[in-house]
């Protein structure tokens, strides 16, 4: 597959989502043009435009390639506009592996104020999932990670920790990635990927708990109460620091579907509270390196 190794914006080889060199035409100093195959699988059609970087002008398609012209906007966009006081609006990468409900959810919250951020790239090991499909739908560039072994598709870790570096993320939010994040990615983004669990860890966590695997093990246990975590991200599945739980009772006639939708529903809310504190900068840490979230009304307060 075709890629493109240098300029617009991230001066770097986005296999799978960058239109190739030859189809690449600059208009002038400030405008360039943008031509490729649309019948080209998996390539994310906004990538150029993500962040709000870029501002689109025009769409023109004809034989076969789409062309777009595109001309950067005045002053710094990239980080949005945060001309008022307060923190400034943060950039988000988010990882899924399936339907993405809790990117959307985020996504979501991020259009209608209830978080202070702005989502620059999804991140997927599965470009036609369904969180993959809803980032292209609605303008978020799509990065393939990991590179497939079977092909030359996807990014290298190095290669995706300099692309989260020209979209000037802040925070990398797992919703629902199946991949374990490689050490290197952890250390060069220390105290800012964070993941949701469908269950109130260190209970029922690890390696191979995920999805109904989750509700079927915590009924099977008796627990009375399940719930979703929020946690930062280490070097190992599910042990980070905890930053946030939502308890959810356990009915004694429950179903691991039943359960499961009980939690994703809280799953939804808690993740959403959890990445506005971090988007607001209202996550401090203990001397013991606890992670505790600051009320929003009443600083002295946590939640």
């Amino acid at each position: 597959m075709d890629t493109l190794s240098s300029g617009v914006g991230l001066g770097f080889s986005l296999t799978a989502i960058q239109p190739s060199q030859k189809h690449l035409r600059t208009r002038s100093s400030s405008q360039k043009i943008l031509c490729f195959p649309i019948q080209q699988k998996f390539l994310s059609y906004n990538a150029y435009s993500a962040g709000e970087q870029h501002r689109q002008k025009t769409l023109i398609s004809r034989k076969g390639l789409e062309c777009r012209c595109y001309a950067p906007t005045e002053g710094n966009a990239s980080k949005g506009d945060d001309s008022g006081s307060g923190p400034q609006r943060k950039r988000l990468a988010i990882f899924v592996s399936g339907g993405g409900s809790n990117f959307k959810s985020i996504h979501a919250a991020t259009l209608d104020g209830s978080i202070h951020g702005d989502v620059a790239v999804l991140v997927t090991d599965k470009p036609s999932c369904g969180g993959a499909e809803y980032a292209r739908n609605n303008g978020i560039a799509v990065i393939f990670f990991p590179k497939s072994k079977s092909s030359s598709e996807g990014l290298s870790t190095d290669e995706l920790i300099s692309a989260l570096r020209k979209f000037e993320v802040d925070f990398l939010l797992l919703a629902g990635y199946l991949k374990l994040i490689p050490v290197e990615l952890v250390r060069a983004f220390p105290k800012s990927i964070v993941n949701i669990h469908p269950s109130l860890l260190p209970a029922f966590g690890g390696k191979g708990f995920y999805g109904l695997k989750v509700h079927k093990a915590v009924i099977a246990s008796g627990a009375r109460y399940s719930g979703p975590t929020v946690h930062f991200v280490d070097e190992h599945y599910d042990t980070g620091r905890i930053l946030a739980q939502r308890a959810v009772p356990v009915l004694a006639d429950d179903s691991p579907e039943q359960l499961a939708a009980r939690v994703l529903k809280e799953e939804h809310k808690v993740y959403v509270e959890a990445v506005a504190a971090l988007c607001e900068d209202r996550v401090v840490w203990r001397e013991d390196g606890v992670p505790l979230i600051k009320s929003r009304t009443n600083p002295e307060e946590y939640i």
